[in-house]
């Protein structure tokens, strides 16, 4: 193994499966309907809250601005994480009828890094119950094992763009940043990984697609599979290395990564 990478941090939301328009949108509105709401989040304006990190957060945010009458509630806090609580109970019923798959080339990256005995670890600001909900129903009912830390939920006290997240994995991992890589899908996500000190690689998603990625090792379509690759949309790392054609991620691009 070479020292060059030791770990490889994925963010979920976004970067696993496209779990955001197609899942957390509709159960956020199905917990809505549950509570007797006439809030609906349309895809448009979903996109708009995703600039919130955080469900809790996101709720928070979409009263402030859209329905400050609601903010009258008395135990705002705790109703505001009752409702999250329900959305999250939609939401995992939706993946554990297999309705969210992995984005191209996650499943194979992952298979390939524990192959190569490289650590593999997970740092999001969903819920742990979001990810081993969704690792159980795309990888099986072990594959939560298969990762050295899951860092999830309200863990830490800031979360993304704020760094919280990614310093509380490493520490977990007990490595350095200079030794690991993060695969992010957004702007505040690359922010956070990148405070971290990672070198990062973004594979972007419909809301994603036009965000700044400055600062990106590499910004790709996806991670590509052998009978269906990536493509290069930034990056100086992917002119200089030569991967400014299509391909997969795997370890030999990561080294390359890291020059």
């Amino acid at each position: 193994m070479d020292s060059k990478v030791r770990a490889v941090l994925f963010d979920v939301d976004g970067t696993l499966a496209d779990t955001e328009r197609d899942g957390h949108r509709p159960a956020f509105n199905a917990a809505f309907q549950e509570l007797g709401l006439d809030w609906e989040w349309d895809v448009d304006l979903y996109g708009r809250l995703l600039e919130i990190t955080g469900g809790k957060e996101r709720i928070l945010h979409f009263m402030e601005h859209h329905v400050p009458e609601e903010l009258n509630r008395s135990e705002l806090g705790e109703w505001i994480a009752r409702l999250h609580k329900i959305k999250t109970r939609h939401y995992v019923g939706m993946l554990e009828s297999g309705g969210i798959p992995l984005r191209p080339g996650v499943a194979r990256l992952i298979r390939h890094l524990r192959d190569r005995n490289i650590k593999i670890a997970i740092a999001t600001t969903t819920t742990p119950e979001n990810v081993t909900a969704l690792l159980k129903s795309t990888l099986g009912e072990d594959s939560p094992g298969w990762f050295d830390v899951i860092g999830a939920g309200d863990i830490v006290p800031g979360k993304k763009p704020a760094p919280d997240i990614y310093h509380w994995v490493l520490d977990q991992l007990k490595l350095p940043a200079k030794q690991c890589i993060a695969v992010e899908d957004s702007e505040n996500g690359l922010r956070a990984s990148l405070a971290a000190g990672l070198d990062t690689v973004v594979t972007v998603n419909g809301y994603t697609r036009f965000q700044d990625f400055t600062g990106a090792k590499l910004v790709l379509s996806d991670l590509g599979e052998p009978t269906k690759p990536f493509s290069v949309l930034e990056g100086e790392a992917g002119v200089a290395n030569g991967i400014n054609g299509s391909g997969w991620v795997d370890m030999d691009l990561m080294l390359k990564l890291k020059g």
